[in-house]
């Protein structure tokens, strides 16, 4: 199985400026989805598509760094790089701390696009390995019972299983099972293991009594 192209969506209101980008990176060999409009990029964005994208920052119905902002409501991570006509350094600042990959002033240079775009490539390979990650976490968590997604959350509150077994009303040994079997199903082998994998799905230890 191919894996899906990498794909930049080129968002600007000047014909021209959109034209002339489109050209330099589809010689490059990318794919480029080009919009004259933030509205019209909202309707057709596809977060699943690997890529990045490029807005310009003065745009008439959103700006670039709002329409950025429109795309995290939509809990998309696509790594972003802002062109701009203007070096406006305030909003140059505003940009790179909402995450910004880079922050261009036209006319644009090939290189200097091209540099941002393998960085925005290497940002959407972390991004893209980190939803694979949390989706097997999810799905191994999923095969646990009731009983062993209880004991989970004190194993790593750091209770012993004698002190769980208390907790719970059972034995030592069927806690051992239980404890056996959970970290059997999550594919770890420490406790230290088990709280970075609940940890990045936001499993809570369970509060002391």
């Amino acid at each position: 199985m191919t894996s899906a192209p990498f794909v930049i969506f080129l968002v600007d209101d000047d014909p021209g400026v959109l034209k002339a980008l489109s050209r330099m990176l589809s010689k490059k060999g990318f794919e480029v989805q080009a919009f004259s409009s933030a509205a019209e990029f909202l309707a057709r964005h596809d977060r699943s598509v690997p890529g990045c994208a490029i807005f310009d920052v003065s745009m008439p119905d959103l700006d670039g760094i709002e329409l950025q902002e429109a795309l995290r409501a939509r809990e998309s991570e696509r790594p972003v790089i802002f062109i701009t006509g203007v070096g406006d350094i305030p909003t140059s600042v505003q940009a790179m701390k909402a995450g910004a990959v880079d922050f261009l002033t036209k006319p644009v240079k090939s290189q200097q696009l091209l540099a941002a775009v393998a960085l925005a490539a290497e940002k959407e390979a972390q991004v893209i390995a980190s939803r694979g990650e949390l989706a097997a976490i999810n799905d191994r968590l999923s095969r646990l019972t009731p009983r062993e997604r209880e004991v989970l959350t004190h194993v790593i509150a750091g209770r012993l299983n004698k002190q769980i077994a208390g907790d719970l009303g059972t034995s030592e040994k069927t806690i051992k099972l239980h404890r056996g079997r959970m970290m059997h199903k999550l594919g770890v082998r420490s406790v230290a293991d088990l709280v970075r994998i609940t940890g990045r799905v936001g499993i809570q230890p369970v509060a002391s009594p």
